[in-house]
């Protein structure tokens, strides 16, 4: 196991479920230095992974500032209560009540996939409280966009004109779709397969190892966890404000970390480009950097990552 030089922190809820977070206070500080001016890093993690997936960044970050990292409700330790409408509002609103009640200072937020959506989101709804912005990979779209395209209307409604569309609509819904999402999701979670899939998705697999396997595993088995799972897919997106709208709230500089050889990634250099466009047209301090790595390059690249960060923030 990985020496994070974290702790866990004391119990938070956010509307009145139970969040897991770990902190790390800011290291090998002088009375002459100035690292206990910096801001504070808040790291988001991605799809199906948690805190332990910063296990490579936390014990450098830590050295010259106070480092957080956090489970989004639904993931990791956090808790998965069924009734939660998943998504990124929700994740924003999270992500912001934890800087406001927990860290109370000026934060830079790291996210990964959709927690990179989540951490710009709520830099954007933090203003001037938001110290700056990493991506790594992140999700979401633009206006231009469809989020996914919507069920054809028509259709559905002349189904129910008739008795046995209703009954076929039925089975499907309350039947076949949830037996076929179940078998899916107790497919996911088996350890080879864990491992197949990250394996697809990082460049080079030396970090693909039985702690990182486990540590996507093991929230799975929590109760609840298959309700997350079926409600995260039924979603049809994130659910929240297309990524050129929240780069003109934000009032923080931003750092762009690409894993280039992302397969999750369709069109990347298109997707790159218009990230990096929409940050200029918004007047956005914005700095790019592209890395050989997949959809993880803070776990794959750590070291790559961490100077790239460090620098950064550095500047910042």
């Amino acid at each position: 196991m990985p020496d994070f030089n974290a702790q866990p922190n004391p119990t938070w809820s956010h509307l009145g479920y139970e969040v897991y977070s770990v902190s790390s206070p800011l290291r090998d500080v002088s009375e002459n230095d100035s690292s206990a001016n910096n801001p504070v890093v808040l790291l988001v993690h991605g799809f199906g992974a948690s805190t332990d997936h910063w296990r490579y960044n936390i014990p450098e970050l830590s050295k010259t500032h106070e480092v957080h990292a956090i489970d989004l409700l639904g993931f990791g330790r956090s808790q998965k209560p069924a009734e939660l409408e998943y998504g990124g509002e929700l994740w924003k609103d999270q992500i912001v009540a934890y800087v406001k009640e927990r860290i109370r200072k000026r934060t830079v937020i790291v996210g990964n996939s959709l927690g990179g959506y989540a951490a710009l989101a709520a830099a954007a709804a933090l203003k001037s409280e938001s110290a700056g912005v990493v991506l790594l990979n992140a999700a979401g779209y633009f206006s231009d966009e469809s989020v996914i395209s919507e069920p054809k209307e028509l259709s559905a409604r002349l189904r129910k004109m008739i008795g046995a569309g209703i009954s076929r609509d039925i089975l499907v819904k309350w039947l076949i779709y949830p037996l076929i999402q179940r078998l899916i999701f107790e497919n996911l979670r088996r350890p080879n397969v864990i491992r197949s899939t990250l394996k697809q998705v990082y460049v080079d697999p030396t970090n693909v190892d039985d702690y990182l396997i486990e540590s996507i595993r093991r929230p799975s088995l929590e109760p609840g966890a298959f309700k997350v799972f079926q409600k995260v897919f039924q979603a049809r997106g994130l659910k929240g404000k297309p990524i050129d709208e929240l780069f003109k709230e934000l009032e923080a500089p931003l750092l762009l970390l690409w894993g280039d050889s992302d397969p999750w990634l369709r069109n990347p250099k298109s997707k790159q480009d218009k990230f990096r466009s929409f940050a200029q047209k918004a007047s956005l301090q914005v700095k790019e950097v592209l890395l050989n790595a997949g959809h993880c390059p803070h776990d794959e690249v750590p070291d790559l990552v961490n100077k790239e960060m460090l620098n950064w923030l550095k500047g910042h």
